[in-house]
């Protein structure tokens, strides 16, 4: 299992000249499903069931060091807490699951006593964070700096000089300084603008004005219009949609990072879709089990983007909480559990001629797998068993008229996929 995981974490340390990523990663993230205590073995049992193999998981500095430490850049300065951090980052580890270390959050010895969206007063005080972190767990090589600072919710000010000056440049120098390998991305931008937030578009030239350095640019495509789908939006809902970067429109953010920093590669560190219930804005269940697969495919194709992270794992509980999770507050799988777990979409249609693509994503290397078609006699099997690729992809090209629905079988788990229909 080790060895697989350090080959994908491997994969995604190289920053390729060529433009489309040939394997892209696909994690979740849920801090509160992963909290330390008595659920936290059986919900890592959860992950292995869907084949998780990376998790993105916030490192909250206001919550390791609530108090000042002396030596900011050791680890086993007094000041620190790690009790949390050590319990769920170290199961993930000895899983042998890749996680992308999200830092954030000001303790307010850092700025002025003010709250954790503050931004830290001294441009050194993260950047020394960064490297205490990183000695703490010498294998984490992903790292993101912050989350939505173009949303006054996460940073104050929202300026993207200050988050480049103060927060990412630093510990982008310091984390490399450590170990040439380590990758770091910058940005983690919200999709749109709000009555106190910048745009994803104003935020990145800002940066780019600032001269951001990263490796990788990171970014949250939820959908934010009534009717879009991972591959568009709704006829006549976003002319207005200025700065606005989604999923529906990934080939302009592409475009962007490119003007903006270069040929960098792309992190899609948040997504997901609210489901109705409980969520009355949200999509149906059934809905989201195809976004979540057809989201899959859209960033496989797409050139330069290297993650895509599910948020959440499981619905909140609270009022007006996230609804985006695979299963529903009451321990219920939603349909979208078994759509990340054995992912499948039609790629592409010409005539008859239909391109299935899809994941097995439990297990490692080639996953033995059956496709399916549903005709009078039920679900009747295409040809003989066939091989995934080394990260559990496969594509069939058949030859199916509108209408007709198809299915894989993973063979390892004898578990089927949610049945697809040839539109």
């Amino acid at each position: 299992m080790k060895l697989a995981v350090a080959t994908l974490a491997a994969a995604l340390l190289v920053t390729s000249a060529a433009s489309a990523s040939p394997f892209v990663k696909f994690g979740v993230q849920d801090d509160a499903y992963l909290t330390p205590g008595p659920s936290l073995e059986p919900n890592l049992l959860t992950l292995d069931q869907l084949g998780v193999g990376l998790v993105r998981y916030f490192v909250n500095w206001r919550q390791v060091a609530p108090t000042k430490p002396r030596h900011p850049a050791n680890p086993g300065d007094k000041a620190y807490d790690w009790t949390d951090a050590d319990a769920t980052l170290g199961a993930l580890h000895a899983r042998g699951i890749t996680v992308l270390a999200t830092l954030v959050r000001t303790p307010a010895w850092a700025n002025g006593g003010l709250a954790q969206s503050v931004a830290p007063t001294s441009k050194y005080a993260l950047a020394a964070f960064a490297v205490a972190v990183a000695k703490r767990y010498p294998w984490l090589r992903l790292w993101e700096i912050w989350n939505e600072p173009n949303l006054q919710s996460f940073l104050k000010p929202n300026s993207p000089q200050l988050y480049v000056q103060r927060l990412l440049n630093p510990a982008y120098v310091e984390l490399h300084a450590l170990d040439p390998a380590n990758r770091v991305a910058g940005g983690a931008t919200s999709p749109r603008s709000t009555s106190t937030g910048l745009s994803p578009v104003t935020f990145m030239r800002g940066m780019s004005a600032a001269h951001a350095r990263l490796d990788a640019y990171s970014h949250h495509p939820y959908a934010v219009t009534r009717g879009e789908t991972p591959f568009g939006f709704a006829r006549g809902v976003c002319p207005y949609c200025t700065g606005v970067l989604t999923m529906a429109n990934l080939e302009k953010l592409i475009r962007e990072v490119k003007r903006d920093f270069g040929p960098k590669r792309i992190w899609l560190t948040e997504y997901g879709y609210a489901t109705n219930p409980p969520d009355e804005n949200g999509v149906s269940w059934v809905s989201q089990a195809r976004f979540v697969a057809e989201a899959a495919e859209r960033a496989t194709a797409a050139p330069y983007v290297d993650l895509l992270v599910q948020f959440l794992l499981q619905d909140e509980g609270r009022p007006n909480g996230w609804q985006s999770g695979l299963i529903s507050s009451t321990g219920l799988f939603k349909p979208a559990f078994n759509s990340f777990m054995l992912p499948i979409a039609v790629a592409a249609r010409t005539g008859n001629r239909t391109t299935i693509w899809g994941q097995v994503r439990p297990g490692f290397g080639p996953r033995a797998y059956q496709l399916q078609r549903l005709t009078t006699a039920g679900w009747t099997p295409i040809g003989v068993p066939a091989q995934t690729d080394i990260k559990g992809s496969y594509t069939r090209v058949v030859s199916a008229p509108v209408g007709t629905r198809f299915r894989v079988i993973s063979l390892q788990t004898a578990t089927a996929s949610r049945p697809i229909v040839v539109r």
